[in-house]
């Protein structure tokens, strides 16, 4: 299934940082911020963690779910999300089959060595579950704005 801007996102269902399992039709009914990042306690993923967990009460304003997706084991989001006072919840994605079927598993290059990782991206979905925007390649500054932003501006 490929992903496409008015049409129902993929669902999915993963175990988040508390070991429950997290299902996207189950949000029926918020706007959900799906961000995809590449790896635990790094220096650019926590930035953007740290700016959803301080914007977190402005977008649970606009009925919106914040929802961190990454390659990590349960156990590493479980300290990130204790480390960092991380108000959402970070989803399991070890095999990055989510992040296959959002188009964000992509070929990385770092100090010239080829490698398979995430591509830094957030999905904006509406309460019907229908995709409404894609920030994708996201640079960390600004973004959680720009995302908070779009919300405000389209879904509230």
């Amino acid at each position: 299934m490929s992903i496409e801007i008015g049409k129902k996102a993929p669902d999915f269902s993963l175990k988040n940082n508390s070991g429950e399992t997290i299902r996207l039709d189950d949000l029926k009914g918020k706007n959900v911020v799906l961000y995809f990042y590449p790896k635990d306690n790094t220096p650019g993923c926590t930035t953007e963690a740290c700016d959803f967990r301080d914007n977190h009460e402005s977008f649970a304003d606009l009925d919106a779910v914040i929802l961190g997706v990454s390659p990590d084991s349960e156990e590493s989001h479980k300290k990130f999300v204790d480390k960092h006072e991380l108000p959402f919840q970070l989803l399991v994605d070890e095999d990055h089959k989510l992040a296959e079927e959002y188009g964000v598993w992509k070929l990385k290059k770092k100090f010239g060595k080829e490698y398979m990782g995430i591509e830094r991206s957030t999905f904006i979905i509406d309460k019907e579950g229908i995709l409404q925007k894609e920030f994708r390649s996201v640079k960390v500054d600004g973004h959680v704005e720009d995302a908070l932003n779009f919300i405000r501006e389209n879904l509230s």
